[in-house]
């Protein structure tokens, strides 16, 4: 076949140019969440495999750090044409392999097809500068260099678009890329591949491999090749990647978990609070690293606010996302399912009450549905307000004072995001700066856009993506000094 094209079902892997089947011809079974059916078998490597990409990609930075920021970017451009071209075809393997609604992978594949677009055109302005001298007869500069071959390491919950986060900014400024996805997403990230190669991306430039995490984690943090490794994921494996890199320094990005509070203050509408809250929680059945997870709603509002969140959730409708009308479609695996089902049984051994859901989608005969949950009366030390819950569970909390607001919703290991329902500026305001998250969301839901910067304090993580943040993270900064000969 040829080597600049490749479907899914063929469920191959990418290496230095080349569609590949594992050395050993091992596959890994990846399962339709919604149905429980096999999809297809992707090939399955590794570690000698992820050497060889590593390997591959070093011998084609050379060449592909030497392009012009403008020739890389016509083919970060092309990719991203072509990815809007097929996003209905992207978008249903999406939902096949993740579950998440037909509509919602959609709106991944364009948002991440806007992300290389970005990058291709930010790849341009990777400025140095010019310092003054206090010398006579000296002069400075700065000027930007690829930190190196990257590997990239992302989840499953967005299966293209935390790629192309790290994808596009490393290609854009010179960088190569090995890139691994999720075991339980793997085909999304081909056609992903399909459109870099189509856009002419060079062999070595970009490869793909899944294998086993602790060999392909264990090789890029051993393999000198390997200058940084860009992570999603949790934050127990950020902080193994973290003792790891120490041995050579290695660079890292991390964006791990989050806890984030969403805070319903009495000046704004409780209904329309109430219905930005349910689609921030439930967007992708609450497996989504910002999702707003503590609800903190004024007692001055918390009735009307409680009343219409129970709702608005009620209204859901949740089924395969392939079926017209799906908002809430499957949670990825059964092991999603008992963490879901184990978080609302310790919150109601403890005091709390379901107001709607609480109990597995009986009305499925097969996949794993989870009805979308609303609690109250949440004990502080309930395992759903102190772990990093990744579930469609919305705990329902209240207060009267900014202030303890503030101290209660900082009072967590995560500091990615944070939620704050307010019409009044100076209220705004003072969470914006109280708030210890790296991202703040006034009255906005879904607050992540390839032109801002996205990442967490505290142990959410180091570094940014997307925004010229995300440039940055793939670059390293030279100070050129030059002793001019006396004139």
């Amino acid at each position: 076949m040829s080597t600049a094209t490749a479907t899914a079902t063929q469920k191959r892997m990418y290496i230095d140019g080349k569609w590949c089947e594992a050395d050993d011809g091992r596959t890994l079974r990846v399962i339709n969440p919604a149905t429980e059916e096999l999809i297809a078998e992707m090939a399955y490597g590794n570690r000698a495999m992820v050497r060889r990409a590593l390997e591959a990609a070093q011998k084609a930075m050379p060449t592909w750090m030497k392009l012009t920021s403008w020739d890389r970017a016509k083919i970060l451009k092309k990719t991203a044409d072509l990815m809007r071209e097929r996003a209905d075809v992207i978008a249903r393997t999406m939902t096949t392999e993740q579950g998440k609604p037909l509509a919602e992978a959609k709106g991944e594949v364009i948002h991440s097809a806007d992300t290389f677009e970005w990058f291709a055109e930010e790849g341009k302005r990777a400025y140095g500068q010019v310092i003054p001298q206090r010398e006579q007869g000296k002069r400075h500069v700065t000027i930007k260099h690829p930190v190196g071959v990257v590997g990239a390491i992302s989840p499953w919950n967005f299966p293209i678009l935390l790629q192309a986060r790290k994808i596009a900014p490393a290609l854009a400024v010179g960088c190569t890329i090995v890139c691994k996805p999720a075991e339980q997403t793997p085909l999304s990230l081909v056609h992903v591949f399909e459109c870099l190669v189509e856009a002419g991306v060079p062999a070595g430039v970009a490869n793909l491999v899944l294998g086993p995490a602790q060999e392909v984690g264990d090789e890029f943090l051993e393999n000198p090749i390997c200058r940084k490794i860009s992570f999603t994921g949790s934050t127990e494996v950020g902080k193994h990647l973290m003792r790891g890199a120490a041995d050579q320094v290695k660079r890292l990005s991390l964006e791990l978990g989050g806890h984030a509070p969403f805070i319903v203050f009495p000046d704004a509408d409780p209904e329309v609070g109430a219905k930005i809250a349910v689609m921030g929680k439930f967007r992708n059945n609450g497996q989504v690293c910002i999702s707003p997870s503590r609800f903190f709603v004024h007692k001055d509002v918390e009735k009307k606010f409680t009343e219409a969140a129970v709702e608005f959730t009620r209204a859901l409708k949740q089924g395969n996302g392939l079926d017209a009308g799906t908002e809430i479609g499957p949670m990825i695996d059964k092991r999603a399912l008992d963490k879901t089902s184990g978080l609302i049984d310790d919150a109601r051994k403890q005091g709390a009450s379901v107001l709607t859901g609480g109990k597995r989608g009986e009305r499925f005969a097969k996949g794993h549905f989870f009805e979308p949950t609303v609690l109250k009366q949440v004990p502080a030390n309930a395992k759903v307000l102190t772990e990093e819950p990744f579930a469609p569970v919305m705990p329902l909390l209240d207060f009267s004072n900014v202030d303890d607001v503030i101290r209660v919703a900082n009072s967590t290991r995560y500091g990615l995001a944070a939620y704050v329902f307010t019409n009044d500026l100076t209220t705004a305001w003072k969470m914006a700066d109280g708030l210890e998250a790296g991202i703040i969301a006034i009255n906005d839901p879904v607050p992540a856009t390839p032109q801002c910067p996205f990442g967490g304090m505290k142990e959410s993580g180091m570094g940014r993506e997307c925004g010229h943040e995300g440039l940055e993270a793939y670059l390293e900064t030279k100070f050129v000094s030059m002793k001019l000969r006396d004139s």
